[in-house]
């Protein structure tokens, strides 16, 4: 089978019922980002702290059970509008804004250029766009990292609209800190070839009313591929151009060495 065919409702269905899934009605690609080794063989990554999905549309209540008190939302003003998905109200949980892109970055002209590689499936074409995300992101990634470091008691979830360009940036941001592997992280990212299948028809479908992938189905498809040789070129990347996951939070996000060694001492727990 195609990596980008449909998956078996029947594998989809049972996975999702499975650790690391979590089920929230009306919600795609939630995962608990704990349980996953660090370098030392002693910690794991906390559960119950750190979550991450696709757009919000429902599951109130499911939230609170989770303990999330934040919600990070990586979408921009204009694709929010666009999509006409903005995330709902959720008493007794906050809602941030931590848009990765501005407005300016949603011109008709810049989201071709984007689409066009998309289109290409190709990890170097995707390598490009995340370091257009790491390039913007530093203020929305730095607002996760702040939280992790401020609120270690406060659970929380961060999303885009899929759930795996922006949000896997982001998880793989929290891990690499943690210490976990590339192969940890990037089995992790590959997880949305699962988790995003319930939303397969609707992301085509918005994909659909896009020239380019109107012309070219398997251009859409492309876009929501989520290989694990993208994820652990993506680090690659990170050490390369970028000096590695420190460096870049240090200089990016604007973080110390202290903040650094008390987020990475909040995700983790001593492997039970």
């Amino acid at each position: 089978m195609s990596e980008l065919a449909p998956l078996d409702p029947e594998l989809v269905t049972d996975a999702l019922s499975k650790y690391p899934f979590v089920n929230i009605e009306g919600v795609c690609n939630v995962r608990d980002l704990g349980m996953i080794p660090a370098a030392d063989g002693e910690h794991v990554t906390r559960t119950g702290f750190m979550y991450r999905s696709g757009e919000l549309s429902a599951g109130e209540e499911q939230l609170r059970a989770l303990g999330v008190t934040t919600i990070f939302d990586l979408r921009s003003d204009t694709e929010i509008a666009k999509y006409d998905a903005a995330t709902p109200p959720i008493a007794g949980i906050t809602v941030l804004r931590a848009p990765v892109f501005e407005k300016e970055d949603y011109s008709p002209e810049r989201m071709a250029q984007r689409f066009q590689l998309y289109a290409s499936g190709k990890t170097e074409a995707f390598m490009q766009l995340y370091s257009e995300i790491l390039d913007a992101g530093g203020p929305a990634f730095g607002a996760i990292l702040r939280h992790v470091r401020d609120s270690p008691h406060n659970g929380f979830l961060f999303h885009c609209t899929a759930g795996k360009d922006r949000t896997g940036i982001a998880a793989a941001l929290l891990l690499l800190l943690a210490g976990a592997s590339s192969n940890a992280i990037s089995a992790d990212y590959a997880l949305t070839r699962i988790g995003r299948e319930p939303m397969r028809p609707l992301v085509l479908s918005r994909l659909a009313r896009e020239p380019l992938f109107a012309s070219d189905p398997a251009a859409a498809h492309n876009m929501l591929s989520s290989r694990k040789e993208t994820m652990q070129a993506f680090i690659t990347m990170l050490d390369e151009r970028y000096g590695g996951v420190e460096e870049y939070t240090r200089r990016t996000c604007g973080l110390t060495d202290q903040d650094i060694a008390i987020i990475r001492q909040n995700l983790l727990v001593l492997n039970p």
